[in-house]
């Protein structure tokens, strides 16, 4: 006996062709969405898109500054922490200083002793000024005698060829106008011996005024040495990179910590050289820092390298050996982020972002690259 076979059931002509209909519907309907969605990425990238320039190649930065010492010694205070925002002047290391405040000290002795002697110095010129007063008058007083005896000679000369006067008379006043000319010549003497020692002196003065400025120079470089002691921040940033600690020997160019500006953050985007053409200067640019998912930062165009990144590589390619293969090259361009400082806080040097920039908006010819 053979099996019973069930019989297929045929669906009825009209509920296949419902289905074809519903399924060219969903298909009508899934094309103008298709459509509609291309027309208007298109209309954007035509009215928008294509002005947008890209690049994920872009890292936030800040000149930050090594802080080392100027002199050498011994590191007696360290009075900052890791990560700690500091102020500009704010002192972040001391050095033991001692020895650099006894050679100090002994160079402010030093001036004390020099300006003892420019004391000295000037006091004796006023002193030898007294002096060539005295030897002036002296010599006046000198000539007065030796004119009287002149006088007397010639009124007695006469008389005495005459035979009024003795001639012993004449003899003595010829001896005392001899003695007169004598004490004028010894006074004139003293004079210019006086008047050279005040040349002497003026000589010695200068010396130790000269004196004085070289031990108020050493007296000045001492104390910057005893300043220097004190290690201070040079800008207002966040302490990173902190290797020194207490009793640590250090010398002058020693890297003790690094101050990172972070209020000072900006980001540097190396774009293709295919996407600089229409880059300027001011133009908006849109920035999404990976940190800060789904946020979007805004910021400018501040300025274009002068060259490509490959230019001030320490090893430049040359071109011009061996055999060439072009390489798009990229063209670091600084971006300067308009945001505000709790946005900012959030952002360190390092992290990486990805740069939109309009073309299109904000360009300053004058200042391209």
């Amino acid at each position: 006996m053979s099996a019973a076979h069930p019989s297929p059931q045929v669906q009825p002509e009209e509920t296949v062709n419902g289905q074809r209909g519903k399924a060219r519907r969903i298909l009508l309907i899934l094309g103008v969405a298709a459509l509609l969605i291309g027309l208007g990425w298109g209309m954007w990238w035509w009215l928008t898109g294509r002005f947008i320039e890209t690049t994920d190649d872009a890292y936030l930065q800040a000149d930050s500054i090594s802080v080392a010492p100027k002199i050498s010694g011994y590191v007696g205070e360290v009075l900052v922490a890791d990560n700690q925002s500091v102020k500009r002047g704010a002192i972040l290391v001391r050095l033991d200083a001692r020895k650099y405040q006894a050679v100090s000290d002994e160079a402010s002795a030093t001036i004390a002793a020099r300006n003892a002697d420019v004391s000295k110095a000037e006091a004796d010129l006023v002193q030898q000024d007294s002096t060539i007063a005295q030897a002036r008058a002296q010599l006046q007083g000198a000539q007065a005698d030796a004119r009287h005896a002149q006088a007397e000679v010639a009124r007695y000369a006469p008389l005495a060829r005459s035979g009024a006067e003795p001639e012993e008379r004449l003899a003595q006043l010829n001896n005392e106008l001899a003695q007169a000319s004598s004490t004028v010549a010894a006074k004139q003497a003293a004079l210019r011996s006086s008047q050279t020692r005040y040349g002497t002196l003026q000589a010695q003065l200068k010396q130790a005024q000269a004196q004085l400025g070289v031990a108020k120079a050493s007296e000045a470089q001492r104390q910057l040495d005893v300043d220097d002691a004190v290690i201070r921040s040079p800008l207002d940033g966040r302490i990173a990179d902190r290797g020194v600690r207490v009793g640590q020997y250090v010398q002058p160019g020693t890297r003790l910590l690094t101050v990172v500006p972070v209020s000072a953050i900006y980001l540097t985007a190396n774009y293709k050289e295919t996407q600089i053409g229409d880059m300027r200067a001011g133009q908006k640019v849109t920035v999404h820092v990976d940190a800060l998912p789904g946020r979007d930062l805004q910021g400018h165009v501040d300025s274009l390298a002068p060259g490509t990144g490959a230019q001030f590589a320490l090893l430049p390619p040359s071109n011009a050996t061996g055999n060439f293969t072009k390489i798009v090259q990229r063209v670091p361009v600084r971006i300067a982020l308009d945001i505000n400082d709790d946005v900012r806080q959030a952002l360190v040097p390092g992290l990486s972002a990805t740069v939109d920039v309009d073309v299109r908006s904000g360009a300053t010819d004058a200042s391209h690259g």
